[in-house]
């Protein structure tokens, strides 16, 4: 069985990522990097859950400041400022958050995640309209935690009925 220690132990490790020079250079596709003998690294730790929350806090409705300071959250070496991820060009801003994403645990494709929380939800809010009458509207505007509540109050009403 895992202790505190192991199951902690993953936010403090470190990772090393090579930058592909095409990444990096765009423009220069094809053309031989100037100095293969050192690779373009950057290192990376993984966010933590409390990161997270604070950059959703932070980044509001903002998908692309959240990407922005996902990755300057995560960079260890070199340190940079949010303006200087700011000024990074797109491609490298979307290759580093991709390897943030997966050493973070994260990296499920957008649609795949917004799949296994909306399919869920989606038969809930079925099975409350057909409960209750409701319009998809009328669920669509109840919180997750509502629609929790009434679940479980069905749940409890039918496990009565039933004995």
């Amino acid at each position: 069985m895992l202790d505190a220690e192991a199951l902690l132990a993953g936010a403090e490790q470190t990772y090393t990522v090579t930058i592909p020079s095409f990444i990096l250079s765009p423009g220069s596709k094809g053309e031989a990097c100037k100095d293969e003998d050192s690779p373009s690294q950057v290192t990376l730790r993984p966010l933590c859950l409390i990161d997270i929350q604070r950059l959703r806090k932070a980044a509001g409705e903002s998908s692309h400041l959240a990407s922005v300071l996902m990755v300057q959250q995560s960079l260890v070496a070199p340190r940079l400022s949010i303006d200087q991820v700011n000024r990074m060009h797109a491609g490298l801003v979307q290759f580093l958050l991709q390897e943030v994403n997966r050493i973070s645990g994260l990296d499920m494709e957008r649609d795949e995640l917004e799949n296994m929380v909306q399919a869920p939800l989606a038969r809930a809010c079925f099975v409350l309209s057909r409960e209750f009458g409701w319009t998809p509207e009328q669920c669509a505007g109840l919180t997750v935690g509502q629609v929790l509540l009434y679940l479980e109050m069905l749940g409890k009403n039918k496990n009565v009925t039933a004995m």
